[in-house]
């Protein structure tokens, strides 16, 4: 199928649906739809199952680009994302077979809901366990933070053992003992649905599950993986960059501040597409933690720059402020908050994180 739509115009639209999909409490149709009629949802499956399989430098690209018209969609699609990456990577041909072709036309709407086994809830009992059986996997407790929830068909689902030992599986909501609570009361980004999700005595077929029982089962995986987080936070900077770059045309004195912030986001994207192709390795942690401190310094210079305008409902410099502060608590890891951290206080050394410029 041929998509005319380009991503230039897609993000316009995007843009143009930000703030709704921002602030309101449901699914953003508005841009869900056109991005889903643009064939984004195809980038990263296999041509195998209806998809483009694009590089994973244009992958990157691509969602910078529709963070910088929507973050709220572009974290959906993100979440998205990691759903479908689990499928493809698992060992479970039949779920691929099953699965990925609708994903890849939007016909289905999978999300992922694994922050128990990574950063949520890590200091006291799971939060979600399972007892594995020989033709079933029984699951009882609590997904904290399931994006698309409402909307989603299928979950991608990580729980313990009594061993401790993980597994993922994919969960269709549509199982009984399955519960899908209220979106939760976001600061911003409020028309991804995210919500807690609830298991009660499920018992789902063990056809569903796609890996483990093993220790750190999360490890491994291909694609942009964990980088997605860097990539939408240097895609939101770059929407403040830009806003500063079009006042400076009348405001001489924004230049200086514009480009400096866009010359750092240009390093940190060099780093990024090196990560991913695998021509650097060992700096993610640092890289989030600058891309965490771009994200601030740029939304925050862009609603300077607007005044008192900015702080006005409406306008996109409080909702870019509003939105990367979202960096700081999305899967963080230790390393990358205790950087970020150490940015804040202004010290210097702490927040490289080991960075090599």
């Amino acid at each position: 199928m041929e998509h005319t739509t380009s991503l230039a115009e897609l993000t316009a639209a995007l843009d143009g649906a930000a703030e709704v999909a921002d602030t309101e409490p449901m699914w953003p149709a508005q841009s869900w739809d056109p991005l889903r009629a643009a064939g984004v949802l195809g980038w990263s499956i296999s041509t195998e199952y209806g998809g483009q399989d694009r590089p994973v430098s244009e992958l990157l690209d691509g969602y910078a680009q529709l963070a910088a018209g929507c973050l709220t969609t572009s974290f959906i699609l993100s979440q998205r994302e990691a759903a479908v990456r689990r499928i493809a990577d698992s060992a479970n041909a039949a779920l691929c077979r099953e699965l990925l072709r609708p994903l890849a036309c939007g016909g289905r709407y999978a999300t992922v809901g694994l922050s128990q086994l990574t950063t949520s809830r890590q200091h006291g009992a799971p939060a979600l366990r399972a007892e594995l059986h020989a033709d079933r996997l029984l699951l009882d407790g609590t997904i904290p933070w399931v994006t698309g929830a409402a909307q989603a068909d299928h979950v991608v689902i990580g729980a313990a053992l009594s061993d401790r030992r993980q597994v993922l599986a994919v969960l269709p909501t549509t199982y009984p003992g399955v519960e899908v609570g209220p979106p939760l009361p976001l600061m911003a980004l409020q028309g991804s649905l995210t919500a807690e999700l609830r298991c009660q005595g499920v018992e789902l077929d063990r056809r569903w599950l796609l890996a483990g029982p093993a220790e750190q089962v999360m490890g491994g995986g291909r694609g942009p993986g964990g980088l997605e987080t860097s990539c939408l936070a240097l895609g939101l900077g770059r929407a403040a960059i830009a806003h500063l770059e079009r006042e400076a045309v009348h405001r001489s004195e924004l230049r200086p501040t514009a480009e400096r912030l866009e010359q750092t986001r240009g390093k940190l994207w060099a780093v990024l597409l090196a990560l991913a192709t695998g021509s650097a390795t060992g700096q993610a942690a640092a890289l989030r933690a600058r891309a965490n401190s771009l994200v601030l310094r740029a939304t925050q210079a862009a609603l300077t720059a607007s005044k008192g305008a900015g702080f006005l409902r409406g306008h996109p410099a409080q909702r870019w402020v509003r939105q990367a502060c979202f960096f700081l608590v999305w899967s963080c890891p230790r390393p990358a908050a205790d950087a970020t951290l150490a940015y804040l206080a202004g010290d210097e050394e702490r927040s490289s994180c080991g960075w090599r410029s």
